[in-house]
């Protein structure tokens, strides 16, 4: 019985160093995931509400370099490497690359000394994104735009000639009036931006007729009106 004490003792002597050595390893994998962790999060934080465009791959001697980048209109928040050459100055390299977009906001940025080839890639890459981004942005119609709708009032003949308005709305507001048709007489030609303004102003059909062109103010107001109702 008192020969096991010592075997007994010198097992848990041996393990002592096991569950030593269990946190080394531990905390160097949490040191390696740290170290990414910068474009990971970046790139996260914006995407919940950004929009995420993806660069071109550009092949470089080095390996594909791509990067993919979440912008908040035309600002550039988080920039995320889709690809890069397995190399350690590549490695370095990467995050004063994405620190300098982010404080640039372009791809306007220094090359990464003993990086060139990487640099070049990335920036290539980068470029092609932001202009992604743009085209996508002049080509979505802007809010106004979108909500605007325009309506043709009818016809109104009058003994002076035909007068027709046309009206664009914003929502409820009255944004443009343009005449369609208009009788071919000064005084109507001069009553026209009058009754116009006035319109704008008003944000309706009840306005003032213009001195000496009666007969035009009173065809313009009732075909001004059939499109205010027809707009609904």
């Amino acid at each position: 019985m008192k020969r096991a004490i010592p075997v007994v003792v010198l097992s848990i002597a041996g393990l002592v160093p096991i569950w030593r050595y269990e946190p080394s390893i531990g905390g160097s994998t949490s040191t390696t995931e740290a170290a990414s962790t910068p474009s990971a999060s970046s790139s996260g934080s914006g995407a919940s509400s950004g929009t995420v465009v993806k660069g071109t791959t550009v092949t470089t001697e080095k390996g594909p370099v791509q990067v993919q980048v979440t912008f908040e209109g035309d600002e550039i928040t988080a920039v995320r490497m889709l690809q890069q050459p397995n190399h350690p100055q590549t490695t370095a390299a990467v995050p004063k690359l994405i620190a300098e977009t982010l404080q640039a906001q372009s791809a306007d940025i220094d090359t990464v000394s003993g990086a060139t080839i990487t640099t070049e890639g990335y920036k290539e890459s980068l470029q092609a994104a932001i202009d992604a981004n743009a085209e996508a942005a002049a080509a979505s119609p802007s809010p106004t735009a979108s909500a605007a709708r325009t309506v043709d009032g009818p016809a109104v003949n009058t003994e002076k000639g035909t007068v027709q308005v046309q009206v664009t709305f914003e929502g409820d507001e009255i944004s443009t009036v343009r005449m369609l048709q208009q009788p071919n007489h000064p005084q109507t030609t001069a009553a026209v931006p009058k009754l116009i303004a006035e319109t704008l102003q008003a944000q309706s059909a009840d306005i003032d007729t213009v001195s000496g062109a009666t007969i035009t103010s009173d065809g313009y107001k009732e075909s001004l009106q059939a499109a205010i109702d027809a707009k609904g």
